[in-house]
Parts: structure tokens; C-alpha cells; sequence
């Protein structure tokens, strides 16, 4: 969007394609516009827009065809998938974002597995049933693209008590799926839903047709390995089929009431053909190693180990790890990746969740060396859990900066009384100034702590901008979980670096809630900034501004601000509203509006509405590109919308709950659509920058059109406009503006010449 009359249409969203290292949007065409971002010692983000990981589970498949497995990464929290293309490098990890793949991929829920079931190379998809608790299965059926064909539908069966039974498995409880009885099909163990053994289910596949190809199961045992979990803990009682053993009667009482929630990896760890099992439990930060003393007929646990593995750096990753075996750096050799799998979004361990051990071993005898714990996320925006973007101009430079709010990042966790799991989040902002200039922005990390909000111990802190005291520096508001607002304001002065005196909560004693969510927007267009609150319910507060610049005073309207409400019934009692409001290239009002289910909500036709309720519109894509588009961000998502590079289109920055952003870049095609309705088919030159007392603006513009020009400040203010105007050069006096940074539009009669915009600065 452009920047008329507030902070640059500061937007923001409670949170849910993509560019690669930068972010790459991609145009019908193919080509593609990225914005470079840097971390804290200048190097680059190369999965900048990649939208963050929690909770993640990892796959290799060869997406481009190119005979090299690649990488998906799907992270639970939003059942979000990424698509990473492997170069293929020898002993280096060498993956690309290529977000352009997702759409290959059918809507995965939960958890997923990829794995070859029938023996033709590619990969196939195993992923959790929702309807029904269990498992469906999509075939990969890729000649020159890729594709796949749902294969198993309502769910996967076993043979059990006589008849084809669902092979349950829930949403919380990770299956393992690989050849156990080592005769090339794939078999399936999984715990029993109300149990705290293993049920083994055999694919008959080779028994029956003598070929890998089919998903033909019988169960063969009710206790695999012949060892039972706890249902209070992640204790593991070895040899418990043995019905002379007391440890079988331990684990028999332990039926009653057992907690669900289990990962299996199985490996062989000691060269003996049989598979092992690292066995994750929920709420529980260590997976425990079982070796397996049987064979491949008959599984028997002989030994545990909790601390995996106990020869280097042990897994301590909150809440149930779930481990995936894949060669990660092109050495031939299987690497081992652990991240939560816990469905909870408040007990997992969010911007360290996603540990990399490499292997020195052999693959049926690895030796693991830990090497990290933010694979792929160092590399990317990842600010924990949420992501809520604000532009604003940090320094007053003209420019915008990128301020990333976030809902926390995980601190700790303790074990309540009843050993119920509990997990401590700190709220912060992340601040990227924009290094780049007013027509190729460039983003580069200042801090992860803005204003030291971090030490006030909030979760879901939500920022607004806008001068609240008249004194032509911008202030910032904070919503919070606790539904208040908190006013800083900013003492540092026009045109310089944001400074906070000391934070004072319970801002006008306004209350929404729960979880509220500001924007400062001159709604009624009496030029002073409005308040609008989203906060959990989903709807949307409307506070009045009737003070004036030095002194606003905010008076509730109305709760419902035009009927909006984006709670979703079919997914929670809660919405999470965030709401951005902005204007169009014909200084419209518009609205988008982010939501607990991640889609993006938009309305036109606002003004002289406010009253009523705002139309939803979808067409959202055309304030990027001409074709549609499909957003898929995850879940809690959080906006920005913005024209960030002066060539008349937008870009859009989208906030999740995985705790990164993905970046939506408008497309300079002008061939149809808003672009070419829009764009401006003038020169505006202004001159000198930064000026003193007199600027001179010279329009060029097509014959016959007439222009208005206006001067704001970065919070709307109208400071001077003049109309009726045509081919000329116009001297300005702006020897009252205070020094600092405006904004100049130059807005033409004809809608087809568009609108011109100049940050000017005034010294």
C-alpha cells in the first residue's frame, strides 16, 4: 500500500508464499522481487520469509524431479508446510526456499510421514485422518511435476479380532512406519489407544502377492518389544508380557488412566538387523533409547536409556520430541533431527526447536554428534511463538522500519503439583531497520528486545504507533494478554532514533479483554488518530478520538465495529482479531483482519459506514498481483500491508504463530488488473532533500490531468494541501514545519495517472 494518512498504515495481527532467503513471491510469469534481510552481525537471513517453525516434523522427497531428495519441513502449530530444494552439494547442506512447491502437496493435518510403501522411488505421504482418528495415505504419482492421488480413504485397516479394523492412531501420538520385519513392505507400530503397549501391525503385502506394492495389514502382537510406558510418566517397564513378572502387573494397573501422546523413530543402533526404538512421551523433554534383543520376528527391549544419546549432548527438548532420520548433509550418511510434538501452543520450547545431530557412523550404526538447535530457523526470521509485524520509522529516516511483536519466547518450564507440564513465555519486540533506501528496501536486525520490553515478564505484547502528545515524534501504544493497553512515549524528539520514557499501563483505563490488539487510524477522517482494538473474541473495539493532537481522549463507539467478527465456530471459541485498516490508491479506506484460523479477512467500502456492517470482499490478491493468490500463513496471523519500494504496487508482510513472516511482493506488471488502473503515469520531482524553508515540487504530468498536493505528518496530520493545479513547478514554504520527516502526495484528477508519494525532510 502507500503511506496517506497514518504511520504508514501501521497494521498489525494476533498470531498465520513465500520468498526464499529474502522472500520470493512468484509472478505467473516466473519472475520474482525479493527484500534482503540481515541478522545482528550483517549476514544473511536465507530463509528470511520462510514463516518460523515450533512444533516441526521433516521429510525427504524429491519435489523437482531432479533425481535429489529435498526437504519438507511441517510444523503442526497452523499445519503449516515448507518446501526446500536440496543442491545437493556433497557434505554440506545445501537447501533453497522454494515456498512455490507447497501448492503440490494435498492439506497435510497434525503429523506426516513420508514414505516409499511401494517400491517405485518416490516418496509417499502418510498423515493423520482428522475425521477419523487414523491414518490416510496419498500415493506419489509424479511424471514431469509433482503430484499425488489420495490412495487410502477414511482410513488405514489392520486385520483385528476377526475383521478390518481402523488403525488407530490420534493426533497426538506419532507412528512408526518402516519395514520391521525386514521383507521390504512397510509395517506400522503404534501404541493402543487406552494402553500403554505396542500394537505391531504387519503389512501382509509380500505374504500375500509377493510384491511391496499393497497396504494389507494384520495385527500381529499387542505388545511389540514386550514393554510397556506408564500412563503417568515417561517410565518404561522392560519385559512386561511376561504375566510372572511384577513389572507386568505395575504396568497392567497403569491402564486406567493413561495419558496419550507418543513418539517412535525406529532405527537399527547396533548392527544387528533388527529395528531399535527412541521412544519420545509427552510432556516430557527426553526420548528414551530401547534395544531391541530380539530379531526381526520377535522384538524384545532389553535395556533403556533416557539420556539419548548418552555419549554426546542428550536430547532436553520440551515438550515430546520427535525424531526423523534423513541425510541432511549430502554425505550419504542419515542424520537425526528432534523437534517438539507437542499440540499445545504454550509448553514447547519455540525459537531453539529444531536440534540437528550429524552421524559419523554407518546408517544401520550411527554415531551421533550434536550440531545444533535452530536448523534452518537461525537462518530466518524466528521470534518464538506469534508474530505480529508493525511498519513504522524507527530513526527518521523516511523509511520503514519492520517491528515484530510476538505472543512470547519459551523461557522454562516446571512440573506442576499432579506432574502436569507448565511453560513460562516472555513477550518481546524484534526491530529490523530498513537499511536499504526509499525504492529497494533492505532489513536489517537491531535488536530482539525493542524498549527492553522483554523484562516486564507480558506475553502477547502488540504494538501501535502514533504521536499521542502533539509533539511530532511518534509514541507507541502496547496491547497485552491481560486486554489493556500500556502507553511509552517517545522523548527522543522529532526525526530521531525511538527513546521510551518509562512505560505507564492501564492507558485511559481501557479494557477489551483478553489479548488486545491496537491500531492508531484516523477512521472518521477528522484528522486525528482513532483507536481500533482486536482482542480474542474476534470482533473489533472502535475508540472515537474527540480530544485533539496534544491531548486525545479515546471514547468507546462501539464493541462490534462493523459487524466483524472473524471467529471461526468449526475451530475454536476464540478469533484473535487483529485488525489493519489502510488506504487504498484511491484513498479509500480498507481493512484486513487476521484470525486464530490464519485466513485474512478483507472489507471495502468503510467510509460513512461505520456504523453498518463492512462488506467482505475476496479479493485480496489484487493488491499484489493480477492472478489469485493463495495465503497460506499458518495460524494467529498478523499483517502489514504497504507500498515499501515507491514503484505503485504493495507488499504485504504476514505474521504467524510459528513465530516468522512471510512477504508478499507486489508485481510491477502493469497488464491488468489494479496495477495498471493505479499506477501513475507521471514524474514528481522534489527538490532540495532534506530542505529548510522552501521545497519546490515539479509535476510532469499527462496533459489535462490536475493535481492536489498535501503535506503530512507520519501520523495523518494534514499540515498543508493545495488543489487545481497542472503542469508546473510549485514553491512550498515550510519554514513553520518543525524538523522531522513528512510525507508529500501528489494525488491526480484522472484515477488512471494514480498517486505520487516523497518522504521529504525537514531540517
Amino acid at each position: 500500500m502507500k503511506k496517506y494518512n497514518t504511520i504508514l498504515w501501521i497494521c498489525f495481527v494476533i498470531g498465520s508464499n513465500l520468498v526464499s532467503g529474502q522472500y520470493f513471491f512468484e509472478h505467473p510469469e516466473g519472475t520474482y522481487r525479493q527484500v534482503s534481510v540481515t541478522d545482528q552481525s550483517k549476514q544473511d537471513y536465507t530463509y528470511a520469509w520462510a514463516g518460523g517453525m515450533n512444533s516441526c516434523q521433516f521429510g525427504e522427497i524429491d519435489i523437482n524431479l531432479d533425481g535429489i531428495m529435498d526437504l519438507i519441513v511441517f510444523d503442526r502449530h497452523g499445519d503449516r508446510l515448507m518446501t526446500f530444494i536440496n543442491g545437493g552439494e556433497p557434505n554440506n547442506i545445501d537447501y533453497a526456499y522454494a515456498p512455490e512447491f507447497v501448492q503440490a502437496f494435498p492439506d497435510l493435518y497434525d503429523w506426516v510421514i513420508l514414505r516409499d510403501y511401494n517400491n517405485d522411488g518416490l516418496q509417499d505421504i502418510f498423515t493423520y485422518a482428522r475425521e477419523y482418528p487414523g491414518i490416510i495415505v496419498y500415493k506419489n504419482v509424479s511424471t514431469t511435476e509433482l503430484e499425488f492421488k489420495l490412495e487410502v480413504y477414511p482410513f488405514l485397516t489392520s486385520l483385528q479380532g476377526g475383521g478390518p479394523v481402523n488403525i488407530l492412531t490420534t493426533d497426538v501420538d506419532y507412528p512408526g512406519i518402516e519395514d520391521i520385519d525386514g521383507d521390504g513392505d512397510l509395517d506400522i507400530l503404534t501404541f493402543w489407544g487406552l494402553g500403554s503397549f505396542v500394537e505391531y501391525h504387519q503389512n501382509q503385502s509380500m505374504e500375500l502377492y509377493g510384491i511391496p506394492d499393497s497396504l494389507d495389514y494384520v495385527e500381529v502382537t499387542q505388545c511389540w518389544g514386550r514393554f510397556a510406558e506408564s500412563d503417568e510418566s515417561n517410565v518404561i517397564y522392560l519385559d512386561t508380557c511376561n504375566f510372572n513378572n511384577s513389572s507386568r502387573s505395575k504396568a497392567l494397573n497403569s491402564l486406567r488412566n493413561r495419558h496419550t501422546g507418543s513418539t517412535f523413530l525406529l532405527i537399527d543402533l547396533d548392527a544387528d538387523n533388527d529395528k531399535d526404538l527412541v521412544l519420545g512421551d509427552v510432556d516430557y523433554p527426553n526420548p528414551i533409547q530401547l534395544i531391541n534383543g530380539g530379531d526381526i520376528n520377535e522384538a524384545f527391549m532389553i535395556s533403556q536409556d533416557p539420556a539419548f544419546p548418552s555419549y554426546d549432548k542428550p536430547v532436553n527438548l520440551f515438550s515430546m520430541p520427535a525424531a526423523t532420520y534423513m541425510d541432511i548433509d549430502n554425505d550419504a550418511k542419515k542424520d537425526l533431527l528432534f523437534s517438539p510434538f507437542d499440540p499445545s501452543l504454550v509448553t514447547s520450547e519455540n525459537y531453539r526447536s529444531s536440534w540437528l545431530y550429524s552421524n559419523s557412523g554407518e546408517n544401520n550404526a550411527p554415531v551421533f554428534h550434536f550440531e545444533q538447535n535452530n536448523f534452518l530457523q537461525e537462518r530466518m526470521i524466528d521470534v518464538g511463538s506469534g508474530a505480529y509485524p508493525v511498519l513504522a520509522d524507527y530513526d527518521g529516516d523516511g523509511l520503514q522500519d519492520l517491528f515484530i511483536a510476538n505472543f512470547g519466547y519459551y523461557m522454562y518450564s516446571y512440573y506442576e503439583p499432579g506432574m502436569f507440564l507448565h511453560s513460562v513465555y516472555y513477550s518481546a519486540i524484534a526491530l529490523f531497520r530498513n537499511a536499504g533506501t526509499i525504492s529497494s528496501p533492505k532489513f536489517s536486525q537491531v535488536t530482539h528486545n525493542f524498549a527492553g520490553l522483554q523484562k516486564l515478564h507480558m506475553t502477547g505484547i502488540y504494538p501501535a504507533f502514533g504521536d499521542l502528545d502533539g509533539d511530532n515524534d511518534v509514541d507507541m501504544l502496547i496491547g497485552h494478554e491481560d486486554g489493556t493497553l500500556m502507553y511509552l512515549e517517545n522523548i527522543a524528539g522529532p526525526g530521531a532514533e525511538m527513546d521510551f520514557a518509562d512505560p505507564v499501563p492501564d492507558y485511559q483505563g481501557i479494557d477489551v479483554g483478553v489479548y488486545s490488539t491496537p491500531q492508531l487510524f484516523d477512521l472518521n477522517g477528522d484528522g486525528l488518530s482513532d483507536l481500533i482494538i482486536g482482542e480474542e473474541a474476534g470482533n473489533l473495539n472502535y475508540y472515537e478520538n474527540t480530544g485533539n493532537a496534544a491531548n486525545p481522549q479515546f471514547i468507546l463507539v462501539t464493541d462490534s465495529l462493523g459487524k466483524v467478527n472473524v471467529t471461526d465456530p468449526n475451530l475454536s471459541y476464540t478469533g484473535y482479531s487483529t485488525p489493519c485498516f489502510f488506504k487504498n490508491p484511491n484513498q479509500e479506506t480498507e481493512l484486513i483482519v487476521g484470525s486464530e484460523s490464519g485466513e485474512l479477512y478483507y472489507f471495502k467500502n468503510i467510509e460513512n459506514n461505520l456504523t453498518g456492517a463492512f462488506n467482505e470482499n475476496d479479493s485480496l490478491y489484487l493488491l499484489l498481483d493480477n492472478e489469485p493468490v493463495t495465503f497460506s500463513n499458518g495460524i494467529r496471523t498478523a499483517v502489514a500491508i504497504a507500498e515499501l519500494n515507491q514503484d505503485g504496487f504493495y507488499e504485504m508482510i504476514v505474521g504467524n504463530y510459528a513465530g516468522g513472516v512471510n512477504y508478499y511482493a507486489g508485481i510491477p506488471s502493469p497488464v491488468s488488473g489494479i496495477h495498471s488502473r493505479y499506477r501513475a503515469s507521471t514524474m514528481v520531482n522534489v527538490w532540495p532533500n532534506p530542505a529548510k524553508n522552501i521545497l519546490y515540487v515539479m509535476v510532469n504530468a499527462d496533459q489535462g490531468a490536475s493535481c492536489y498536493l498535501e503535506i503530512c505528518d507520519l501520523t495523518g496530520r494534514k499540515l498543508w494541501h493545495q488543489e487545481g493545479l497542472t503542469n508546473t513547478r510549485k514553491e512550498i514554504n515550510i519554514s513553520d514545519l518543525d524538523p522531522g520527516v513528512y510525507l508529500l502526495t501528489v494525488r491526480f484528477g484522472n484515477k488512471a495517472a494514480g498517486i505520487q508519494e516523497r518522504f521529504i525532510k525537514v531540517q
